[in-house]
């Protein structure tokens, strides 16, 4: 216990710059007291005393504003940072060195008995407010982003943003953005202003598709000034209208 406990105020040290001391640490962080709570519930659910673990996890709850179902499991050296809101389900499977900040949700989808909580592997960093939902699994040293909604498979080292969560590929993310710099616009947002990767493509498209409307308007006007006929009827569609579209996306 004390071992666990020694880890646990370490892992603050390493990963919250605000650490001071070892007595702040141990008297002033929810996370700490929370998986301190949580280990003595846990011990207590898998001893079959499952009210009294209840009971402890309720308690700790109440305390630190940390749900943690004391049948969850849990490895060594969880971080979570503020804290407030985080909730974790009875199936759900934490390996070492994770990370969790406030507002966070591992949930489930189904009201069925069995495995219905994420797994989350080695060194996962979940952001603020992000929900991972359901039996998936989020590889190792993978990384969720405040407010995402995952409900898939993240695999090993990889980002996950947005509602629902998507998949950022970094080899495949820096072909994109050659590309949309010949075309004048940062398709997945690469600067600090951090805007939603997929807004921020549509966006782009969506000024990149007008400017080429422009332009063909006024070849075709310098065609008709220079007396040159253009055979056939143009193919027409829809009135194209980027203003809404981009408040659909917004």
């Amino acid at each position: 216990m004390f071992n666990h406990l020694r880890e646990d105020i370490q892992s603050v040290f390493d990963r919250d710059p605000a650490a001071r001391t070892f007595w702040e640490v141990l008297t002033c962080y929810p996370g700490v007291h929370a998986m301190v709570t949580h280990r003595l519930a846990h011990w207590l659910w898998v001893h079959r005393l499952r009210w009294l673990g209840r009971l402890v996890s309720h308690l700790g709850r109440f305390f630190t504003g940390i749900e943690i179902h004391p049948g969850a499991s849990i490895g060594r050296r969880l971080f979570i940072d503020h804290g407030m809101g985080v909730v974790i389900g009875e199936t759900a499977v934490i390996g070492d060195d994770v990370t969790l900040y406030h507002g966070v949700t591992l949930g489930g989808t189904s009201w069925n008995k069995g495995r219905r909580h994420p797994t989350l592997a080695n060194g996962v960093v979940v952001g603020a407010g992000a929900k991972v939902l359901g039996p998936i699994t989020i590889g190792t040293s993978a990384k969720v982003g405040s407010n995402a909604v995952v409900v898939k498979d993240v695999p090993v080292g990889a980002t996950a943003v947005g509602n629902p969560a998507r998949i950022i590929d970094s080899a495949q993310a820096q072909k994109r953005e050659e590309m949309a710099g010949k075309l004048g616009f940062s398709a997945y947002a690469l600067a600090g202003d951090q805007d939603d990767p997929l807004a921020k493509a549509i966006h782009g498209l969506l000024d990149h598709a007008v400017e080429v409307d422009r332009r063909f308007v006024l070849l075709l006007s310098k065609l008709e000034e220079a007396g040159v006929h253009v055979e056939g009827p143009l193919v027409t569609s829809d009135q194209f209208d980027p203003q809404y579209l981009s408040k659909i996306v917004d």
